[in-house]
This record gives C-alpha cells, sequence and structure tokens, in this order.
C-alpha cells in the first residue's frame, strides 16, 4: 500500500501493463492522465494538452461529454448489461432505428460486435461466407496497398503495413493488392482489376474510403475508387467500407461512402460510434447479404458473437452521440473546423519544410519534407515537442496530422496550429 501510496502512474504502470504499439525497452515511461473534459486532456501533474486528434479519432463530441454521460448514467440504473443471443433490448433497437436512417440507403441489417479490427473481421467473414452458403467457393479477398484494418488476423491480412504483420502473415487469408486509384493510374488499374475477378475466387473488397488513416492519411479520388466498386459489383464482389476511422462526419458528411455514387454492401463502424465513452462496434450490411445467410439449416448462420455484444450502455452512448451529430451545433462546427484547417493550409503549404498538403474534412494532413522512420527517434522528438507545448498529436513518420473533436474551440485550433508552425521553424 506505502508503494501504491508513494508513485506516481507513470512508475506504478511500468510493473505490470504492456502497452499497445510499444517497444518497451526504448519507451519505458507512460505519461498519467488523471481527466479530461471537452478538448484538453490534464496529466498527473497538472499539466494540459490539447487533444489535437480526439483519442484516436473516438472523443469527437469532447471528452466527458455531459448530455452524453447523463444518458448513459440514467440507462446504467435500468439495464447494465444482458446477453444478445436470444434477447433483445430498447437501446440496440432504438439504435438500429436511427442508425439506418442516417447509413446510405442500401444498408438494412446490422451486426454488433466491440472494436474495428472486429467489425472489419465479420465483415470478411461475411463476404467469404455469402459465397460459400451459394455452393460457390471464393477464398480470395482484395484490398489496397498500403491499407490498415486492425489487429486481428482477418483484418491483419487485408492490411499493408507490414509493420504490424511481419511474424503473421504465413498464417493470412489469400489476399490480392492494388494501389488506390488516381486519375493518372485508374484506367490501368481497372484492367488490371479486370483481370483478377476473372482468373481469381474474389469474395470480397476491403477498402477505407477517401482516407486511409494509418497509411499517414493518404486520401484517393471519389470518382476512381466508384469505377472500381462499379466493376466489383458486376462481377459479385462484395465490396466493404471500413469507415471505422470515417464515419460520422469527418468528411464533411455522415460517412466517406456518402461522397461516392456506388454505395458498399457492407460497412464497418466503431471508434467515434460511442463517441469515445465505451468500447462497441457495428458491421451494416444490405438486404441481398443477410438472406444468404437466411436459411432452414443452421450451419449457413452467422456464428460469431461476443459477451458484450450490443451492450445497452454503449448502445445508449451510440444513439446520443447520433443525436448530437445531426444537431446543428455538431454540423455547424464540422464547417467551422473544415474552413479553418482550409485557411491554415494556406498558411503553411509553400512553407520549405512542408511537402504535399490534403484535406478531407475536418481531418487535414501534411507531410515534411524529411525523411523519417514511422516510430524513429525524430518522430519521437516532434511528439514531445507537440506534448512540451500542452498540444496532444501523434505523428505517422513524417506525417503531421489533426483530426480534433468537434466542440474544440477556435483558440485552441489556433494553438494547434501556432505548435505546429513552430515545428517548420526549428527542422
Amino acid at each position: 500500500m506505502k508503494d501504491t501510496v508513494l508513485k506516481n502512474l507513470t512508475e506504478r504502470d511500468q510493473k505490470y501493463l504492456w502497452h499497445p504499439l510499444t517497444q518497451h525497452k526504448l519507451h519505458p515511461e507512460m505519461l498519467g492522465i488523471v481527466r479530461a473534459k471537452g478538448a484538453v486532456l490534464h496529466d498527473e501533474n497538472g499539466k494540459e494538452y490539447i487533444d489535437g486528434i480526439a483519442s484516436w479519432y473516438t472523443s469527437m463530441y469532447g471528452h466527458c461529454n455531459d448530455f452524453i454521460l447523463d444518458k448513459v448514467a440514467a440507462q446504467m440504473r435500468t439495464l447494465d448489461q444482458v446477453v444478445f443471443s436470444g434477447f433483445t433490448h430498447e437501446p440496440a433497437v432504438k439504435l438500429s432505428e436511427e442508425l439506418i436512417k442516417i447509413l446510405p440507403d442500401n444498408q438494412q441489417k446490422l451486426f454488433f460486435s466491440d472494436n474495428g479490427s472486429t467489425a472489419v473481421e465479420i465483415g470478411i467473414k461475411m463476404a467469404l461466407q455469402y459465397h460459400f452458403n451459394q455452393g460457390e467457393k471464393r477464398n480470395v479477398m482484395l484490398a489496397f496497398e498500403d491499407g490498415f484494418h486492425g489487429d486481428t488476423f482477418g483484418a491483419m491480412s487485408v492490411s499493408g503495413l507490414s509493420v504490424y504483420n511481419g511474424p503473421f502473415e504465413d498464417f493470412f487469408i489469400e489476399v490480392e493488392r492494388i494501389p488506390v486509384p488516381t486519375k493518372e493510374n485508374l484506367d490501368n488499374l481497372l484492367t488490371k482489376l479486370s483481370r483478377l475477378v476473372e482468373h481469381k475466387n474474389i469474395a470480397g473488397f476491403v477498402y477505407e474510403p477517401l482516407v486511409q488513416g494509418a497509411a499517414a492519411m493518404k486520401m484517393h479520388d471519389a470518382d476512381g475508387l466508384n469505377e472500381i466498386l462499379k466493376l466489383l459489383k458486376k462481377h459479385n464482389v462484395l465490396t466493404i467500407a471500413d469507415e471505422v476511422m470515417t464515419g460520422f462526419g469527418k468528411t464533411g458528411r455522415n460517412f466517406a461512402s456518402d461522397h461516392i455514387e456506388t454505395k458498399p454492401d457492407i460497412i464497418c463502424l466503431s471508434k467515434a460510434l460511442t463517441a469515445g465513452l465505451m468500447p462497441m462496434a457495428i458491421t451494416s450490411c444490405t438486404q441481398k447479404v443477410y438472406d444468404a445467410f437466411y436459411s432452414d439449416h443452421l450451419a449457413k448462420g452467422l456464428f460469431h458473437g461476443h459477451t458484450y455484444t450490443a451492450n445497452p450502455l454503449a448502445c445508449t452512448a451510440a444513439l446520443a452521440g447520433l443525436e448530437l451529430l445531426q444537431s446543428k451545433e455538431i454540423q455547424n462546427n464540422i464547417q467551422r473546423i473544415t474552413t479553418s484547417h482550409q485557411q491554415f493550409d494556406n498558411e503553411i503549404k509553400n512553407h520549405k519544410n512542408v511537402g504535399s498538403t490534403r484535406q478531407c474534412g475536418i481531418v487535414y494532413a501534411f507531410d515534411l519534407n524529411i525523411k523519417m522512420e514511422r516510430y524513429g527517434n525524430l518522430r519521437d522528438k516532434l511528439f514531445k515537442h507537440f506534448m512540451d507545448k500542452g498540444v496532444f498529436l501523434r505523428p505517422l513518420g513524417n506525417t503531421i496530422y489533426i483530426q480534433a473533436p468537434y466542440i474544440i474551440s477556435d483558440e485552441q485550433l489556433q494553438k494547434i496550429y501556432d505548435t505546429i508552425k513552430s515545428v517548420l521553424e526549428i527542422i
């Protein structure tokens, strides 16, 4: 007990905890965060940090949002948890009714799980079993180069970032990869794709629409993506939009798929789904996909489940988040942040230390004119500089990006911008 009282969180953490994306021999110390409110994190030493990435794109309505907290607190007094196999409850039913209203029109069914990787995993299983249930063996998935879809085995299989996948590649699903579409490569890409769908047993195509998050916020063309989706639909390849990062307003519309004429068969959702308050995920699909599992034969069902599937508290948080997303205030804030990023881009895009810049809604990113490793020393120095200035940004190699909560103030945004500009003068 005395040991616990004397040591701070950073010291106590090192005894038992193993953190994600961390080589602990190189980075043994974790910063102790004791509370958060709005767009600000507070550490155990009393220092504040503006959360410039909404804690991995989750807390889009701000940390400890009172509107969401009050809704969830009320639900806690009524129903906290119940198995979702054989039972249902009001928060899940109501969430399905409200979410279907804003999803692309072709989405008809929702399958609950508990994180983004699993939402993708379920999407892949849907695609593979969809064909299997109809007596057709298709065992190859299609994905973009440099995509990232999560850390479970199916999600890793369709991801293209080797830093995550190295030790496991011998165990993966077979995957064919294509580059993201550009105006320059589209014709050749469609020719290659036509050959793939004719000669490979491709079941489904997993893609991050418009923005590849972990690939350093790489952005691609909506029209080109639409041509890919149209071709795949003709060959009955199920299209799976991974909107775990892009969903719920970040691209300027409710979903990145809203920018694209051809809609996906399956959509994967998590992160901002529950406003950063609780873990939950949803994989939605069309009636056509669902009908392939609807059978008198038990084995044709989708046998995938989690203990906390459709947890009533998480569903309640998601409902509150949807209500906020559709409010005039949040929609105005999304436009305000989008315009602010455009103005900031005009200020820095011609700086000698700035390479390419890009923006999609409230997602803003640029590359530094300097080479560095994704998790190397120079990247760590950038991270430390931002934190020393009271700004939490998490560079992806030489890419600096902003994806702040919708409730961030103009003054807080300006501090993020000023901190970034200070980096440009010292590198």
